[in-house]
Order: structure tokens, then C-alpha cells, then sequence
């Protein structure tokens, strides 16, 4: 008998179109699994949650009024706790074989590593498309909200999905380059540690600001859209190219020695390169000068329209606000007696030249007449911030004048600010810099010149807002000229209008 010993072929391993489709229905499979992932799930849900907080008082406040261009990067910094998570719980998927001691048996799997990496790479791709749906549906909320000013960015709205396939593929190079279970860990104390370190070598410049995934610079007044100045374009490139970079890194290095990643690497390398460049170079020079032609000259970019006799002058991200700002207009004026009460009024927005994105700005005070300043924000305390102005500049002529104002004119403006107010006590606490209803204050104003008011002054206005509406704006028209005059007294004004006269000698200038 004769035994003949015959060698087992080799797995057929298909096509192309096989290949990719086992690739696929393995990320498909590594996907599910991360979903299951404890890390994954809390911070996802976390993430959700934190999304949906934001989203609850869009319709109220100066949240009824965003502006897109700053909106767009308010969706970038959410998911980075989740992102952590998906680079730790990809990293552990990936050295899967590794953890049980299944390397020998792995290696006569169908599909070799280099596929594997790539389908763990891909695996991300789901978390990515719900963070980019979560961002769409985010920016689309703000967008369509009435008051929204402003156009949105696609560069910046990636950026929140870009980072987390990122983070996925850094998850699945560490686990071929350092298959250790502390590798995440070190990877990330180690790239903060580094920054850190370059940002104080270099003292925090431009281009390593932009080596982070997100840069957000938030908490500054907006501005223009053409007065951004952020290389969000090349950002997002960067973040692709490095993307596809530690993608294809991670095949070649499991053993992927095709032309495919070969190449892919290559145009990832050049591509993240060109948006390390792009993005590098600060502020230029141009949008330096064009936000100071903007303050300076603020009517040469500016489109205005007339409503009620009045002028109101914004620049073009902002024209949609001039019926609001004209709302305002009507009810203040309509409390004004003698000329006030037709005079043409110019409302005109201003922006302060500024440096940076972070930098919440004052407002320069016009000594223009019959000028009403108004800023780049609206509604919550922006609305009675800028009926002050409104009154101010019908009581005294223009802002300046107002900024040392002792006087009956601080009792006259506050109540024309005031008196159609739905709550108006509670509106001229919040006015007020110290936040109470007695002695002397700073009042809130749309300019940098916040107007004082005397404890004399504040005392009349209370008693002012508690007295019948009909019949205090009688008296205020029949007295207008006398009340608006810089030798009229607070106590004078008080006797004019009704109510009790203040004890004590005034301290106006005091707050």
C-alpha cells in the first residue's frame, strides 16, 4: 500500500471585489463591537447629552440670535472625550489576538493582517458619520432659527468627525507600533506633554496652536465673517492627510507591502505637510488691516436701510437684525416727548479692531448726534442694553455726553429705557453692574461708556416703574424740556414727575 502525502493548497483568496467585501464586513463587525464598548458608550452618551443641553435655550436669549460663524466652531470641542475613547477601545479590538495568545492561529486566517488593520481602521467610520450627523443637526438648529446671523464654514463643521477618524486610525497604529494595553494612555500624557513643552519654547505661537485637532478660539465678540482669519481649510486638510497617513502607516507596518498603501501613505504625507504649511502663517497681513478699516470706518462696509424715519446701518452678516433694532427704536422714542419724539435717529453696529477670536471687545462711544451704537450681539440683556441707548442719545443728543451724566437726564433715560419693558424692575437690576435696585451704579450700555446713576437717581427710577404708566409718561411728555436739561436736578425731576423727592445729598459719580 502506497500513501502519498499531498500538500493542503492555500485559501483561495478571491478577487478584489471579495477582498474588499470581507474588509468591510469585518470593520462592519468591529464596529458593532465598539459600540458595545463601556468607554464608548457612556462618553457617547455623554456627548449626546451635552449636545442636547446646549441645544435646550436656543430659542431664548442671545441664543435666539448666533451667529453662524462662530456657531460652526462651537460644534468642534463635544466629542474629544469620545474620541479618547474610541483610540483606547480600537487600540485594545486591534491587539485582539495578542491579549488570548492567538497569534499562531490568527496568522492562517483568509485574511491577512494588513487587511485586518485597514478593516479596524475603517471601523470608526460609523462613529464619524453619527458625529458629523450630530454636528448638522446642531449647526442646522442654529441655523435656522430666525435670528441667526451669519454663514456657517463646511472646513469648520468637519473638523468634529475629522478628529474622531482620526482618532480611531492613531488607535490602530499604536496597537502595530506599541502593542502594549498602556499604549494609549502614554500616547496621549505623551502629545500633550510635547505641545505643552513647544508652546513654551516657542511661547504658544500660531502654528502649534494649529497642530491640535481643534482650535475653537471662543468667547470673543464676533465679527465679520471675511475678518475670521482662520486657515480652517488647510485644517481641515491637515486633519485628513494625517489622517490617511496613520491609516496607511498602520498597513504598512502590520506588512501591507502593496502599492495601494504605498501610495496612499505618500499623498497623505504630502497632503498633511501642505496643511501644516497652509495652516502655519498667523493673522495676514490683508485681515489686519481689514479689521481696522472695518472699526475705523464702519459706514464704507455697511449696508443701511431706513425704517420709521430712522436709519439703521449694519454690516452685511447682521442686516436681518435692523427690524429688531427698529422695534426697540419705536417704543423708546414713543415714551419721548417734544422733538425726541420724531427725531431721525442713525443706529449704527460697530466692531472694536481686535487681535485675536478670544478677545471680547468694547465698543468705541460715538460723539456723532442723534448716533446709536449697537454691537455684533443681540437679545437677553442686549435688548434693554441697547434701549438705554436708544434713550440716552434722545435725552442728551449723543453717547458722550451721557458718560457724566448727575443729573435729572440719568432719571429720564432710564424710564423711556424702561417703561414698556415687560419687567421693568428686574430688567433695571440686571441693568446695573452691582445687580440691586439701591445706591449708586454703573448702568449697561451697547458702547464702552456705561452710564452712572446716583443712588438719588435709582431710588426716583424704582419709584418711577411702580407708579402707572399712562400717567408717568403724561407727565414726563408735559416736563420733556426741563427734564432733559443738564441744570435739572434729580430731586427737581422727582417733584416734576410725582413721586416722592430722595433724601440726602446725591452721590452721583460714586458708582
Amino acid at each position: 500500500m502506497t500513501t502519498t502525502l499531498v500538500k493542503p493548497a492555500a485559501p483561495e483568496d478571491g478577487g478584489t471585489g471579495r477582498r474588499t467585501g470581507s474588509v468591510l464586513a469585518l470593520a462592519a463587525f468591529e464596529a458593532r463591537q465598539l459600540a458595545l464598548q463601556i468607554p464608548v458608550v457612556l462618553l457617547g452618551l455623554a456627548y449626546l447629552a451635552y449636545v442636547g443641553y446646549q441645544m435646550l435655550g436656543r430659542d431664548e436669549g442671545m441664543d435666539a440670535y448666533p451667529v453662524l460663524h462662530d456657531a460652526d466652531r462651537a460644534t468642534q470641542g463635544g466629542p474629544v472625550l469620545l474620541c479618547v475613547a474610541l483610540l483606547a477601545c480600537v487600540h485594545r479590538a486591534a491587539l485582539l489576538d495578542r491579549r488570548h495568545g492567538l497569534e499562531e492561529q490568527f496568522s492562517v486566517l483568509v485574511m491577512p493582517l494588513p487587511r485586518r488593520t485597514l478593516a479596524h481602521a475603517l471601523s470608526v467610520v460609523p462613529f464619524a458619520v453619527g458625529v458629523g450627523l450630530v454636528v448638522g443637526v446642531q449647526f442646522g438648529r442654529a441655523a435656522l432659527l430666525p435670528g441667526a446671523a451669519g454663514h456657517g464654514s463646511l472646513a469648520e463643521l468637519a473638523v468634529a468627525p475629522l478628529t474622531v477618524l482620526l482618532s480611531g486610525t492613531v488607535g490602530v497604529l499604536l496597537a502595530r507600533v506599541l502593542p502594549h494595553a498602556a499604549a494609549p494612555v502614554l500616547f496621549v500624557i505623551a502629545f500633550a506633554v510635547v505641545l505643552t513643552v513647544v508652546n513654551g519654547v516657542t511661547g504658544g505661537g500660531h502654528a502649534v496652536q494649529w497642530l491640535w485637532p481643534t482650535v475653537q478660539e471662543s468667547g470673543g465678540t464676533p465679527v465679520p465673517g471675511e475678518l475670521l482669519g482662520r486657515p480652517a481649510g488647510w485644517h481641515a486638510l491637515y486633519l485628513a492627510g494625517l489622517t490617511a497617513l496613520a491609516g496607511g502607516a498602520a498597513v504598512l507596518v502590520a506588512g501591507g507591502r502593496t502599492r495601494v498603501p504605498q501610495v496612499v501613505a505618500a499623498v497623505a504625507l504630502a497632503a498633511t505637510v501642505a496643511g501644516v504649511i497652509g495652516q502655519s502663517p498667523g493673522t495676514s497681513a490683508a485681515v489686519q488691516a481689514a479689521r481696522k478699516a472695518e472699526a475705523d470706518h464702519p459706514a464704507a462696509y455697511q449696508t443701511c436701510v431706513t425704517r420709521d424715519g430712522s436709519r439703521y446701518c449694519a454690516y452685511p452678516d447682521w442686516t436681518g437684525w435692523t427690524a429688531d433694532w427698529a422695534a426697540v427704536v419705536r417704543r423708546v422714542r414713543a415714551e419721548a416727548g417734544g422733538e425726541a419724539a420724531t427725531t431721525r435717529l442713525t443706529v449704527r453696529q460697530r466692531i472694536q479692531e481686535i487681535a485675536d477670536l478670544s478677545t471680547d471687545a468694547t465698543l468705541p462711544t460715538s460723539s456723532v448726534r442723534n448716533t446709536v451704537t449697537v454691537g455684533t450681539q443681540w437679545g437677553g440683556n442686549r435688548v434693554p442694553e441697547f434701549a438705554v441707548g436708544v434713550a440716552r442719545v434722545l435725552v442728551a443728543g449723543d453717547e458722550m455726553a451721557t458718560i457724566e451724566m448727575c443729573d435729572a437726564r440719568a432719571v429720564t433715560t432710564m424710564w423711556l429705557a424702561l417703561a414698556t419693558d415687560p419687567t421693568p424692575e428686574d430688567t433695571f437690576r440686571r441693568l446695573r453692574i452691582d445687580d440691586s435696585l439701591t445706591g449708586p451704579a454703573a448702568v449697561l450700555t451697547p458702547d464702552g461708556g456705561s452710564m452712572g446713576v446716583s443712588s438719588q437717581a435709582t431710588d426716583v427710577v424704582r419709584d418711577l416703574l411702580r407708579e402707572p404708566h399712562d400717567t408717568v409718561a403724561a407727565r414726563v411728555k408735559a416736563h420733556w424740556a426741563e427734564l432733559t436739561s443738564a441744570r435739572t436736578p434729580v430731586a427737581r425731576a422727582a417733584l416734576l414727575l410725582g413721586v416722592p423727592v430722595p433724601r440726602g445729598k446725591d452721590d452721583c459719580g460714586d458708582g
